[in-house]
């Protein structure tokens, strides 16, 4: 991760990581395509609703090497924001998936395809506030490049918590939301390099 001025504290350990999983696995889908990597439907992946990297637990630090706050190598918790539409069997597999990958699930039914549910944006601003306010975390990493988190970023560092955002760099990352965070990391080169070796 790269940071600006002053830096951070190098003794923060402790995280949780908060996944806005239709902002990223639609940015996803855009990087697949623009590098011919074929994302297979399965565990790791559906159209339009949740995207991981194969074989990678969501409370894994592999995302976040290289320059970064010194965090633990494993989340206290992990949680992913996603929507679908379907039915309550449909809604209930994909929370089964993502616990399966180490996350809190948090899925919303949505009517319409392509809608996104504005439930995503208000639950994970809610539980990355909170868990702030009640000192359950140092750092919060989220994963979303969508301009809307820039007041949030601003209060949970507010509440003395240093933020890092994980997005793609060059795929729909908001200048201002990379800006506010106290540091930064492309998801790319590990998204790449996981999907590309998957099934090899």
């Amino acid at each position: 991760m790269t940071g600006g001025g002053g830096g951070v504290d190098p003794y923060l350990r402790r995280w949780m990581l908060f996944v806005d999983g239709e902002n990223f696995t639609f940015r996803a889908q855009d990087v697949a395509r623009k590098n011919q990597i074929a994302l297979g439907e399965g565990d790791f992946y559906t159209k339009d609703v949740l995207v991981w990297l194969p074989k990678v637990a969501a409370t894994e630090a592999v995302i976040y090497s290289g320059a970064r706050p010194r965090i633990q190598g494993h989340a206290i918790r992990s949680y992913y924001y996603t929507s679908a539409k379907g039915d309550e069997d449909k809604i209930n597999d994909i929370r089964r998936r993502l616990w399966k990958l180490s996350f809190q699930p948090e899925v919303f039914k949505k009517t319409r395809q392509g809608q996104k549910a504005k439930g995503v944006d208000i639950v994970l601003a809610r539980d990355m506030l909170t868990h702030a306010f009640f000192n359950n975390y140092d750092v919060a990493v989220l994963i979303s490049g969508d301009g809307d988190y820039v007041p949030l970023v601003t209060e949970v560092k507010r509440l003395g918590k240093v933020v890092c955002v994980a997005f793609f760099e060059d795929s729909g990352l908001n200048p201002e939301l990379r800006l506010s965070a106290d540091a930064f990391a492309d998801i790319g080169p590990s998204f790449r390099s996981h999907w590309q070796g998957f099934g090899k």
